[in-house]
């Protein structure tokens, strides 16, 4: 992911993660005749495992330019979101979630294809007000960065220099019988 001096805050996690998987995967089972029978291996360890793996597996740092996640059991997902896309930060609340004392993140991106689809949800973040309002002010601080030179006129000064230079070796090389 990112080194530790780059980030700005890292976000720590519930350990009511692993319970709230553990019912929600549950209750996806209830749904499929396979998955009623693989219930009982389910509660009676296999789902404690893998709940307990998958909050292991959290990590969500914020820094400077980015947001950076990742969570998997099997298979690894990272995710790397720049700042200056994120258009949306919604809390999601439900009852199991409430019981448990848990809120889900969902972040959204400018750019997507598909308008239903969210590129982020974080389940489960402590103090995740907290969280949500330094992505906030470090998407603000970097917009307010980017917007205090618009013009680039450093670097513009700095193209133009170099392009007459092109420009004049150019020449020489014209004019070179």
């Amino acid at each position: 992911m990112t080194q530790a001096s780059d980030t700005i805050l890292e976000a720590k996690f519930s350990p009511n993660i692993k319970l709230y998987t553990l019912l929600y995967v549950s209750f996806f089972m209830t749904l499929s005749v396979v998955g009623i029978g693989i219930l009982p291996f389910w509660f009676l360890g296999l789902g404690q495992y893998i709940s307990r793996r998958y909050f292991e597996g959290l990590s969500c740092r914020l820094t400077p330019h980015h947001l950076q996640f990742s969570k998997g059991v099997l298979f690894k997902v990272e995710k790397t979101i720049p700042l200056e896309n994120i258009q949306d930060l919604t809390f999601i609340e439900n009852p199991l979630l409430n019981m448990l004392q848990l809120k889900i993140l969902k972040i959204e991106t400018a750019g997507q294809s598909n308008p239903m689809k969210n590129d982020m949800q974080l389940v489960g973040i402590i103090d995740a007000n907290d969280f949500k309002e330094a992505v906030l002010i470090q998407r603000e601080q970097l917009s307010k960065n980017k917007n205090s030179n618009p013009t680039g006129e450093e670097s513009n000064t700095e193209t133009v220099s170099l392009l007459r230079e092109i420009k004049d070796l150019l020449i020489d090389i014209k004019n070179k019988p």
